[in-house]
């Protein structure tokens, strides 16, 4: 049997073919790049993600000896695309890093109340979340909005693509702003707060849900047999926890993409004045019965940035035809230059805003340090030290709130940066457990789908046969200790920036 999963992700997608003992039987990737048309506005059309899973799937399919059993789709979540009573997309996808929304965010919290916000949704109010979005588009955008039946996911956009019904599971519905985690349904307190209609949200279901069996036509545009079952996977960080073996209380999973993300797992929301505090997320688990407690901040969104300045004809790729260097020659290259010890830069990674702790989107980037002897590959290190030193700030913000760990498992792309996983081992104070599989995300969703297709009988068999660690790392106190003052400045200039972030504020609403 094998198990076809797509991984939406912000700029990439990946197709990956598991065998039921998590045998890799092929892979396909694409790459897709955002639009940004104003500032704070991040958008894309949608076919583009739809474009891309099609061909992922296509290719990594097409030699297959063993077809398809079932197709399973996690995504990022947040972003979000508004459909007409036919079907069509009426307005670009809106993406998850689009900040459009500062001010219907603050009137939502202002509206509702922080804490009672919190206590629905387990989030707290930012722009990036669909809701503030949806209230921008009603003042900003009235005939766009009036002409909306439903403001679907990507997977629901991708369902309905697929003649099949555009369902949320309940962990992307969790990302809306609207979404009652304990109840499991959308909060009829906050849709009334806004004077939004349910009607023009999706029908949330569970993760590993079944939406559909693929008539010919539609499959043959997958590339897969006609008949093969539609499983809802799920937003990609509870996915990715669930592919590292996060289900039960205790163990915490690091996701190292366009975001970096600490999460715990547990039976009930964590919604304490503490977590509150913390701007922590705690939300529905694509586990049963589960729910996760997320922290995090923008990581892999400023090293892509980086490498976009250097090499300015680097496009999006697809696996299937190359165009020009391979990024991973690039990054590898970069990393071979760094220079040992400190570099002494103090580079902050908020490009689109603070999360953990403060949930600041007006916060920017800083780069500190610079003199005319630096060069590309101490920038370079200087953004892995500055992911590290968030890292250990948000690390502190989760233990806080969850409780002490000393071990983190650790997947995503930051993972093949030795030099960064050894920056956040030394500056965290915690062990590093690398997974064997780097794709938690694809493995937790196949796990869902052999779930749903009987493959395996529960969720923790699904775990034994495919989530394993490949080695641990050790935190280097001595780096530690020759990191402290680095450290300490940098401590100092994050609460300078967002200290400004907030003047900016005051001054705006004045």
């Amino acid at each position: 049997m094998s198990l076809l999963v797509v991984d939406i992700g912000s700029s990439s997608c990946k197709a990956i073919v598991f065998t039921s003992t998590g045998q890799v039987l092929a892979q396909a990737s694409a790459e897709y790049s955002p639009e940004f048309p104003r500032p704070s506005f991040a958008e894309m059309h949608p076919q583009k993600f739809c474009n891309a899973v099609r061909s992922c799937c296509h290719n990594a399919a097409k030699n297959l000896r063993d077809p398809v059993q079932a197709l399973c789709v996690s995504s990022h979540g947040e972003t979000f695309v508004a459909i007409d009573s036919a079907g069509q997309p009426i307005t670009q996808a809106i993406l998850n890093q689009d900040n459009r929304a500062v001010f219907e965010s603050a009137w939502c919290e202002r509206t509702i109340g922080r804490d009672r916000l919190f206590q629905i949704t387990g989030l707290s109010c930012h722009p990036m979340y669909p809701i503030p979005k949806i209230l921008w588009l009603r003042k900003n955008q009235p005939r766009v909005f009036a002409s909306t039946k439903c403001f679907t996911s990507l997977i629901g956009y991708l369902l309905h693509s697929m003649q099949l019904p555009p369902y949320v599971d309940y962990s992307l519905a969790s990302r809306y702003l609207a979404f009652d985690v304990r109840r499991r349904t959308w909060s009829d307190e906050i849709l009334a707060a806004t004077e939004l209609d349910p009607a023009i949200l999706p029908s949330p279901v569970p993760a590993g849900t079944v939406a559909g069996k693929l008539n010919s036509d539609i499959a043959s545009q997958f590339g897969i047999p006609a008949g093969t079952p539609i499983v809802l996977g799920g937003h990609d960080q509870p996915c990715g926890a669930l592919g590292t073996g996060v289900i039960e209380p205790g163990r915490i999973t690091d996701s190292m993409g366009t975001y970096e993300c600490l999460l715990a797992a547990s039976d009930a929301p964590l919604l304490s004045e503490k977590a509150l505090k913390a701007s922590l997320n705690s939300y529905c688990h694509v586990v049963p019965d589960k729910f996760i407690t997320l922290a995090y901040f923008p990581s892999g969104i400023m090293v892509k940035w980086f490498h976009d300045l250097l090499y300015v004809n680097a496009g999006p790729r697809n696996s299937s035809e190359p165009t020009g260097p391979d990024p991973e020659c690039e990054y590898a290259l970069l990393e071979a230059h760094m220079p040992e010890g400190p570099t002494g830069l103090c580079i902050t990674p908020h490009l689109i805003g603070t999360c953990t702790p403060e949930f600041n989107p007006r916060v920017r980037a800083v780069i500190g340090g610079l003199g005319p002897g630096t060069k590309r590959a101490h920038l370079y290190k200087g953004i892995l030290e500055g992911v590290a030193c968030e890292l250990s700030i948000v690390a502190e913000a989760l233990a806080d709130a969850v409780g002490d760990f000393r071990d983190i498992y650790a997947t995503g792309g930051g993972t093949r940066s030795a030099g960064g996983l050894e920056l956040r081992a030394a500056l965290t104070g915690r062990r590093l457990h690398i997974m064997r599989s780097q794709e938690a995300v694809c493995l937790g969703t196949a796990i869902l789908a052999g779930v749903a297709t009987g493959e395996y009988s529960d969720i923790q068999e699904g775990i034994t046969a495919l989530v394993d660690e490949r080695t641990t790392l050790f935190p280097n106190m001595q780096l530690a200790a020759a990191y402290r003052e680095q450290m300490k400045r940098y401590r100092q200039l994050r609460s300078a920036a967002v200290q400004q972030a907030s003047w900016q504020a005051c001054e705006e609403e004045n």
